[in-house]
């Protein structure tokens, strides 16, 4: 199955969600308790991938940016390496990815990497926010973070190896 043979739809107050269930509590729980109020707020914007009765899919995207604390110059330069110097920054505009699930029937079926190639897409033809980077707080765990990895995200440091959630990007000029 393709993300092109399913309907995209952005959530709204009045939208009704279809069944859906992926392996993590918390996210299934975000679909359908606080994804509306993050719209309702302008915090969020959620979309739905659905499939006649079912929401195969579902992912979060708000504006961010990426920052470097004084103690990151190595980070920074990794950063500023691939960006004319007149234009480097202490700061980066960036499109952050807050929740991106598939569900548990769905899993495994490449629908999650498709997500991505598709706003990778979105973000580099006719760039609808003028950002440079797409970034997500990957889970630390093995299978999130290879995920990412295998879709072409980087680690932004090595100072969060011990957290909770890892933060990752992808540089949108490398399409």
């Amino acid at each position: 199955m393709s993300i092109s043979e399913l309907k995209l739809i952005r959530l709204e107050q009045n939208t009704e969600i279809k069944s859906f269930n992926s392996t993590d509590v918390d996210l299934n729980d975000f679909l359908f308790s606080d994804a509306k109020n993050y719209y309702s707020q302008l915090m969020a914007v959620t979309y739905l991938l659905e499939d006649k009765d079912k929401t195969v899919a579902y992912y979060s995207l708000l504006n961010d940016k990426i920052t470097f604390e004084e103690n990151q110059k190595g980070v920074r330069n990794r950063i500023n390496r691939n960006i004319p110097f007149s234009k480097h920054m202490n700061y980066y505009p960036a499109m952050k990815i807050g929740r991106l699930v598939v569900s548990e029937e769905y899993s495994g079926k490449n629908i999650g990497s498709e997500i991505l190639t598709f706003l990778k897409y979105l973000f580099t033809n006719n760039n609808r926010t003028g950002c440079r980077f797409i970034i997500v707080d990957a889970y630390n765990n093995e299978r999130a973070i290879k995920f990412y990895q295998r879709n072409r995200f980087d680690f932004l440091t090595m100072e969060d190896e011990d957290k909770d959630t890892r933060l990752m990007y992808y540089d949108l000029m490398k399409n």
